[in-house]
C-alpha cells in the first residue's frame, strides 16, 4: 500500500490489485489448511498415542506405570481407611508421565494427626488407631514402619499413666476406709491383734504357706 501510495497510477489500475487481494483472502487455501491440520494432528497424537503406535518397549513401560499406579493409590487408601478422624489431608500423589503421554501416581502420602492427647485413655485409643493405619497397606514403607513405632511408644505411656493413676485411686480409697473406720472397730482390732500375739507358734507356721503368691509374667 505504501508503494501505490508514492506511485499514483490510474484508477483501473488501483482497483484491480485490490479485488485481487480480496478474492484472495476470501478464497479458502487448502494447502495451508491441510498443513495446520496436520500439525494440530501431530501435537494431539505426540500428546497421547495410542497402544499401537508405542513400541514394544514402551508398552511394557505403560504397564509397569499402570500397575505401581493401581498399587499406590490401594496403599494410600488403606491408609486413609484406618486412619479415620486423625486423618489431616486427602492423599497426594506424585506423578511420572509415560510414553503414551498419561500421568501415572509413582508415590504418595497421607497425612495423620499424631499429637500425644493430654488424657491417657484417649492417647491410648489413639496409638491403637495410628498403629492400625500405618500398617493397614499390604507393604507399608519404611516410613510407615516409623510412624507404627512412635504409636506403640505412645501407647505404652499412656498405659504406664493409667497403671499409675489406679494405683493412686486404690491408696486413697484404701486411706479414706481407714479414716472412716469407728471406734468400735478398732477396739475390736487391737483385741484380735492381742489374741494372735498369744496364738501357738505352730499354729502361725500352718498359716504361714497359705500366704504365699506367684507372680508369672
Amino acid at each position: 500500500m505504501q508503494i501505490a501510495a508514492t506511485n499514483p497510477s490510474p484508477p483501473i489500475a488501483r482497483v484491480a490489485p485490490t479485488q485481487t487481494r480480496s478474492e484472495n483472502e476470501a478464497r479458502p487455501d487448502p494447502e495451508g489448511e491441510s498443513a495446520r491440520g496436520e500439525q494440530t494432528d501431530r501435537s494431539e497424537s505426540d500428546a497421547q498415542r495410542g497402544p499401537l503406535e508405542l513400541t514394544e518397549a514402551e508398552q511394557a513401560q505403560v504397564r509397569e506405570l499402570q500397575q505401581r499406579d493401581r498399587e499406590v493409590r490401594a496403599h494410600e487408601l488403606a491408609h486413609v481407611a484406618a486412619g479415620g478422624a486423625y486423618v489431616t489431608a486427602p492423599a497426594s500423589y506424585q506423578y511420572e508421565v509415560g510414553p503414551d503421554g498419561r500421568r501415572y501416581a509413582v508415590g504418595g502420602e497421607v497425612s495423620i494427626d499424631t499429637s500425644v492427647p493430654s488424657d491417657p485413655e484417649e492417647a491410648l485409643a489413639k496409638a491403637q488407631i495410628i498403629q492400625r493405619a500405618a500398617l493397614a497397606p499390604v507393604d507399608p514403607s519404611a516410613q510407615d514402619y516409623q510412624v507404627a513405632a512412635k504409636a506403640r511408644q505412645m501407647a505404652i505411656e499412656a498405659r504406664s499413666e493409667l497403671a499409675a493413676e489406679r494405683l493412686e485411686e486404690t491408696s486413697s480409697a484404701g486411706e479414706r476406709a481407714e479414716g472412716e473406720r469407728g471406734p468400735d472397730q478398732s477396739d475390736e482390732a487391737g483385741v484380735a491383734a492381742a489374741a494372735a500375739d498369744r496364738v501357738p507358734l505352730v499354729t502361725e507356721q500352718s498359716l504361714a504357706p497359705q500366704t504365699r503368691f506367684s507372680l508369672f509374667a
